[in-house]
């Protein structure tokens, strides 16, 4: 173990999806609360970027171009081109987030003087530190990520439970405020795998249970805009308003968190919520909370089957189809 006494310089590396990168928010600002004169960059893959714009703790975001262009090798191409950076930093400290061989890979020929990453990284064996990431009832991710400063001798980061934080900008308060002249609810139907979203016909019938002075604004990618027009075709008398794809992901957060609720599946929407501090009811299909991606908002819950089915969770995250073809797992959710 090692004494951080001193302010260093350290990387954050979290090259995964959206709700990855905001989670690991919370580990900027533990490291921050525990070295406030540390300067900190972060590494995530192209697309993610726009998360941490004008992030108040962090010098530089740092950007892995993971498809690019050029042919079948440009990925790693620009995984080069990208450690080759990091040698010329030689960074003090680099905390890798992930558990996937290529980040593995960087860290380890990173030249960093301390590297800290999970011990089911296949590289791990040439990091300084590698840590256990457990998946155990009661353990959160944000509390898997903050056990990577255990062998730095930042005592006490157990205390407390530390939130993901995302910093909108004047200009996401100002796209959205037009929608916030009345009461409001946002609900985001949509996931990337079929069997963590919460049925568009159940979502229906939420919708026409909620207040009748309320506006509902759903929120998704612009993939998702077909999706969201189905779904307001299924309740045509109740004031519904389509912003997928019309707001980006810091605008999207600043809308949420002024929400008298928002109506999220275990997906990314999730995760803004709890980066906002905002009211959240969070849908859990297939997966589970034990998992530890549940929301961290005060004011939050959790609704799902009250069944014991014998095949949930299917896997750790979603699948494309139900594999048993009944999707009980999610037609049983009551909100």
């Amino acid at each position: 173990m090692i004494t951080v006494t001193n302010p260093h310089r350290f990387l954050l590396i979290q090259t995964a999806f959206i709700g990855d990168v905001i989670l690991a928010t919370a580990l900027l600002e533990e490291v921050h609360r525990r070295m406030p004169g540390a300067k900190l960059d972060m590494l995530v893959r192209r697309g993610n970027e726009g998360l941490l714009a004008n992030h108040p703790l962090l010098n530089e975001v740092l950007v892995w171009d993971k498809k690019g262009t050029g042919g079948p090798f440009a990925k790693y191409n620009n995984l080069g081109k990208l450690l080759t950076v990091l040698r010329d930093r030689r960074y003090d400290v680099i905390l890798n987030l992930q558990r996937f061989g290529t980040t593995g890979l960087l860290t380890a020929l990173s030249n960093a003087r301390v590297t800290v990453g999970f011990k089911k990284n296949p590289f791990s064996r040439w990091f300084t530190y590698a840590v256990e990431h457990r998946i155990e009832p009661g353990i959160h991710e944000v509390d898997r990520n903050a056990a990577l400063l255990e062998p730095l001798g930042l005592p006490d980061w157990r205390a407390r439970r530390t939130r993901p934080r995302l910093y909108p900008l004047p200009a996401d308060y100002a796209a959205v405020e037009s929608y916030q002249t009345g009461p409001y609810c946002c609900i985001a139907p949509t996931s990337v795998w079929f069997t963590k979203q919460y049925p568009i016909a159940r979502w229906a019938d939420v919708i026409e249970r909620l207040p009748a002075d309320q506006t509902i604004y759903l929120l998704g990618a612009p993939s998702d805009t077909a999706t969201c027009d189905e779904l307001i075709r299924l309740v045509p008398y109740r004031a519904v308003v389509n912003l997928a794809g019309k707001l980006n992901l810091l605008a999207s957060a600043a809308l949420m968190q002024r929400a008298q609720m928002n109506y999220v599946n275990d997906s990314a929407p999730l995760h803004l919520c709890s980066a906002m501090n905002a009211p959240t009811t969070a849908v859990f299909c297939s997966t589970v909370p034990e998992f530890g991606f549940g929301p961290l908002a005060d004011q939050s819950r959790i609704a799902q089957t009250p069944y014991l089915l014998e095949c949930r969770p299917c896997n750790l995250h979603g699948r494309a189809n139900c594999p048993l073809g009944h999707f009980l797992c999610a037609t049983t959710v009551e909100l």
